[in-house]
C-alpha cells in the first residue's frame, strides 16, 4: 500500500521506542572494531519534522519524543543521535531510523535502506544526500531477502511496515524465518504495534513457536486522542545483544511514566 506517510505519527511513544532500542543496538555493535552491516526494510523519508502541518494534526510526536526526550540520559545513544541530528537540521527535527543509523554508523559500515512509496523515496534520497548509502527504490520485504546475508555478515536488519497492508503479519513470520536461515549472525528486529483489534497476536504466537529464543519486548500506552487504535508497541530481537533485555526494560520503565 502507497498511501502510509510517516510524517503523523513521527515521534511518537511507538518511535520512541523503536529507535530508543535501535540506538543502543547500534552503539553496542559500534563499540567493536569489527565492521557491520545495517538494512532496514521500510525507510520512509528518513527526516521529519514535527512542526510541520501533518505532524501537528495528530499531536503524536507531541505526547512522545516531546514529552520524553529529557527522560533519556544525555550519554544515552539515542538523545546523542537526537542531538546530532537537531544540531544539523534544527530542533523539530526528528530522524527516522535510516538517519539515527547514518549517524551512529562508521567509515567501515554499510547501509542499505528500501522504500517503495514514490514520494517518500524521492525524500529519501534527499535526506540521504551526501551520506554513504544504498537506496533500493522496491519492496523492502523481497530486498531483504535478496541482500542477506549482507558484506559484512555482522550486522542489523530492522523491518518495520505500517501494517497497512494485513497481510504482513501472515507474511513476517515466515520471512523472518526465511532470513535467519541464510544469516544466522544477524541481529533481526522486527517492529509492530499494539492495537486495540490485537492483530499483532496472531503473528506473535507464529513467531514464538517457529524462533522460541526470540525476545520479545512489548509497551503499553493509552491512545493518543479519541479513536486512536494504537495502545502500545513491540520488538521482536533474534539474536539480541547481550545486555538488550535489560536496556528494554529501562526503556519501557520510562516510557510507563507516561
Amino acid at each position: 500500500m502507497l498511501s502510509y506517510q510517516h510524517i503523523y505519527h513521527a515521534g511518537n511513544l511507538a518511535d520512541v521506542q523503536k529507535h530508543a532500542l535501535l540506538a543502543w543496538v547500534l552503539d553496542y555493535m559500534t563499540s567493536k572494531d569489527k565492521p557491520l552491516s545495517y538494512i532496514e526494510t521500510h525507510a520512509g523519508r528518513g527526516l521529519y519534522a514535527l512542526d510541520a502541518p501533518e505532524a501537528l494534526k495528530t499531536g503524536e510526536a507531541a505526547a512522545g519524543i516531546a514529552r520524553m526526550q529529557a527522560r533519556f540520559a544525555p550519554d544515552h545513544p539515542y538523545r546523542v543521535a537526537l542531538h546530532a541530528v537537531q544540531a544539523r537540521h534544527g530542533k523539530t527535527s526528528y530522524p527516522g531510523s535510516p538517519l539515527i543509523a547514518a549517524t551512529m554508523l562508521r567509515p567501515q559500515d554499510s547501509l542499505t535502506l528500501a522504500e517503495l512509496h514514490p514520494r517518500e523515496f524521492a525524500a529519501l534520497r534527499a535526506n540521504m544526500a551526501g551520506r554513504a548509502a544504498t537506496l533500493r527504490h522496491e519492496d523492502g520485504l523481497d530486498m531483504a531477502l535478496s541482500v542477506c546475508p549482507p558484506t559484512p555478515r555482522r550486522g542489523v536488519l530492522m523491518i518495520d511496515p505500517s501494517y497497512e497492508v494485513k497481510g504482513d503479519y501472515d507474511r513476517l513470520p515466515k520471512l523472518l524465518g526465511d532470513i535467519r536461515r541464510k544469516w544466522n549472525v544477524g541481529v533481526l528486529m522486527l517492529w509492530y504495534p499494539v492495537l486495540q483489534a490485537g492483530l499483532h497476536g496472531p503473528m506473535l504466537a507464529q513467531i514464538s513457536q517457529d524462533q522460541p529464543d526470540a525476545a520479545i519486548f512489548e509497551i503499553g500506552f493509552p491512545p493518543v486522542r479519541q479513536g486512536h487504535r494504537m495502545v502500545g508497541s513491540g520488538m521482536v530481537v533474534i539474536n539480541p545483544p547481550w545486555g538488550m533485555i535489560d536496556e528494554a526494560q529501562r526503556v519501557k520503565s520510562l516510557l510507563a511514566q507516561v
